[in-house]
């Protein structure tokens, strides 16, 4: 988030140690860096080890001057990365490092791509989309029976990972939808790449009409994000309105594909039985779950990801 240097600022260089920075942070006053580039980085990796507070961890600013140019030692030139997270700039402005290295990594990632095995191609990220860094979900989809024929809705589309992968398995016609305009503008742009004629429609979850096949991937955890970069990580209800609308978006026989790792019930913030109970009470039943390990080197070892294959419940109950 861009905002103009605060008044209130401390102005520091390398010599700030971290205990007076976060100090500083906790009287509300926020540090406008000064020194060098890489001295931030350090310092912003020290505040780490002291505290996990997101704002308090965002106190730390870096100055750009009114063309995005960072005007410290050894900065990087991150200038096309603003331009693409922020927009044209206005004028002198501060960041939080946190935040600009987050804008630095998504133009990485946007410039080069991510190999995805599952679409024998690459995706393209923008910044404030997630990013298909774990991919053991995308060979669930691969696996999961499909008919011969068949259309299909991909909810949060994000990158347009998914409706590439339901396009390649031979959806008659797919439509992919997303909240935020930027998946939609980063979905569009892979889809095209790709070569795929999937219609992209910016919309809260559902388009009109319904579809043999729903797919979903809702963020994993349950809670709130304190950044664009986290809204595809934590979950407020996503998955709860999902669920409930669902049947309203299928066609007879038709089934809903929720994708969703077991990390929040590893974390205390959600049971499996109430995932169970959320799926009975939106009229469902499932049909099937294929699971899967994941082989990112971030993850738990002991988490699992599943795609449940959903149906109509014969008897649904009363809303």
């Amino acid at each position: 988030m861009l905002s103009e240097p605060p008044a209130s600022a401390f102005l520091a260089d390398d010599t700030l140690r971290a205990d007076i920075a976060l100090r500083h942070f906790r009287r509300g006053r926020p540090v406008l860096w000064q020194g060098d580039f890489h001295g931030a980085r350090q310092l912003l990796q020290a505040l780490g080890r002291r505290t996990s507070s997101v704002p308090l961890l965002k106190m730390l600013l870096i100055p750009l001057e009114a063309d995005y140019t960072v005007p410290l030692r050894r900065a990087p030139d991150v200038r096309s990365a603003c331009l693409e997270a922020f927009g044209p700039a206005t004028g002198p402005t501060a960041v939080p490092l946190r935040e600009l290295l987050g804008v630095i990594g998504a133009h990485e990632w946007r410039v080069k791509g991510i190999e995805v095995p599952a679409l024998g191609a690459k995706i393209h990220p923008h910044y404030g989309v997630f990013a298909p860094i774990r991919q053991e979900y995308l060979d669930l989809v691969v696996q999961a029976p499909v008919p011969e024929k068949f259309t299909a809705f991909d909810i949060g589309t994000g990158t347009g990972v998914l409706a590439a992968l339901l396009a390649r398995r031979g959806a008659t016609k797919v439509v992919a939808t997303d909240v935020n305009p930027r998946a939609c503008a980063c979905a569009r742009e892979n889809l095209e790449r790709l070569g795929h004629d999937v219609e992209v429609l910016e919309c809260d979850l559902f388009p009109p009409g319904r579809a043999d096949l729903v797919v979903c991937n809702p963020p994993w955890v349950p809670g709130r994000a304190h950044s664009e970069l986290e809204l595809a990580i934590f979950d407020t209800d996503m998955l709860d309105r999902f669920l409930a609308r669902l049947p309203d978006h299928l066609t007879p026989g038709g089934e809903g594909w929720l994708v969703l790792s077991d990390l929040a019930e590893h974390l205390g913030l959600r049971t499996r039985e109430e995932l169970q109970q959320r799926i009975d009470q939106a009229g469902l039943r499932v049909v099937d779950r294929l699971d899967t390990r994941p082989r990112h080197k971030r993850a738990r070892a002991d988490e699992i990801t599943s795609l449940w294959r959903l149906q109509i419940a014969r008897s649904r109950p009363a809303q």
